[in-house]
């Protein structure tokens, strides 16, 4: 499960490299992932999450006690 984010699911996608002269090549647009960690106050410990800049902002808005909640739900180990 590389280059895939926790929270969104975002993974990489494909593409095209286009040139002046607009030949085709292809290539895979990666996601902004970054390794964080985050203290969960509810259960007094440090969680480490494969997140994107997305899911780092949707965890600021929403909490991260209702994120992990929703993860968890799914059957997500955290």
């Amino acid at each position: 499960m590389a280059r895939v984010c926790q929270v969104t699911g975002k993974k990489p996608i494909t593409g095209h490299k286009v040139s002046f002269s607009n030949k085709k090549a292809k290539r895979r647009f990666l996601p902004n992932l970054q390794t964080k960690r985050f203290f969960l106050v509810e259960e007094d410990r440090w969680v480490t999450l494969k997140v994107s800049a997305d899911a780092i902002r949707t965890i600021n808005k929403n909490g991260l006690f209702s994120v992990v909640k929703e993860l968890r739900a799914k059957g997500v180990n955290i």
